[in-house]
């Protein structure tokens, strides 16, 4: 099992040198992966957390973090497909697993925020339909020399697109969710499944739900990657009222701590992002201190 960790480009940090230097202390500390998040206004729960403290740009962090580590992954947990437009983000995309030498993932979801929709001038009701665009694009520009594609949306042909990624055939798509739709996402056209807050026990029945759909779909099942992410009680109780209602993992007790990630791997987990809701820096590496001392050496 794989082991990730957040990074805290969402929780309101002023500095954003301390946020950064978090990406080279994990890849030292041993973890296997860098998460961020992706929301553009500081609106609902986001605001209610932050008002109008900083919320730093996802890729714009691991572009920073490309430069600053050597092997780490470098993921989104995850990008609101809805929110981006599809060529332009295949480009970044592209452009920084180049950068990094192919270390990115991206985690990608249809969001579910009303109030950030609106402010962008982006339907609610096509959000699925704009996410499953944006894959097959993103896919087209980052495999075919020729791209082509059409829609109602998006149309272009006998254009060259560059550079293409390093990884192939393609930077990993990991689809966020557990929806039904959600679901068949990732067994149709997604490279993985990166739910968060479940419990092992649902994690264990929606993963042999999508390997159900992949093989009646003509896809290995094995060839998906099953990802996870969870909340690591940073101060001994959920980050919000809004966490109080998801599974969580205690980061007081290391033995707590590897008995929950077992349960993870036993339902089928490969790649465990923990998710370190805070803004306390010194707390935050303390419990990743913590996790790399106690936990880590003991679920390898």
């Amino acid at each position: 099992m794989k082991i990730g960790v957040t990074i805290p480009n969402n929780w309101g940090v002023e500095d954003p040198q301390q946020v950064l230097a978090l990406g080279p202390l994990a890849e030292d500390l041993g973890f296997d992966s860098l998460w961020v998040m992706d929301h553009l206004f500081n609106t609902g729960y986001i605001r209610e957390r932050l008002e109008d403290k900083p919320y730093y740009h996802p890729l714009g962090t691991l572009t920073y973090l490309s430069a600053t580590t050597k092997s780490i992954s470098l993921g989104t947990s995850v990008l609101v497909l809805p929110y981006h437009n599809p060529v332009e983000l295949a480009k970044y995309a592209a452009t920084l697993d180049q950068m990094s030498g192919g270390r990115v993932i991206l985690g990608v979801g249809v969001g579910a925020m009303t109030e950030e929709f609106e402010a962008l001038g982006i339907s609610m009701r096509q959000r699925a339909s704009l996410t499953n665009e944006c894959i097959a694009i993103m896919k087209e520009l980052w495999t075919n020399p020729n791209p082509s594609y059409h829609s109602r949306r998006w149309s272009f042909s006998n254009l060259r697109f560059s550079p293409k990624p390093v990884q192939k055939p393609h930077i990993p798509l990991w689809i966020g969710g557990s929806s039904p739709a959600a679901l068949r996402r990732v067994a149709t056209v997604g490279d993985g499944w990166h739910p968060s807050g479940m419990s092992a026990e649902e994690f264990s029945l929606g993963r042999r739900e999508i390997r159900d759909m992949a093989q009646a779909a003509g896809r290995d099942p094995d060839s998906l990657a099953m990802s996870m992410r969870v909340e690591v009680e940073v101060h001994g109780g959920p980050s919000s009222d809004r966490a109080a209602s998801r599974a969580r993992i205690s980061g007081q007790d290391s033995g707590q701590m590897v008995a929950a990630i077992e349960a993870y791997r036993s339902a089928g987990v490969d790649h465990l992002v923990l998710a370190l809701n805070s803004g306390d820096i010194p707390a935050l590496k303390t419990v990743m201190e913590t996790i790399a001392r106690e936990v880590i050496p003991q679920v390898r």
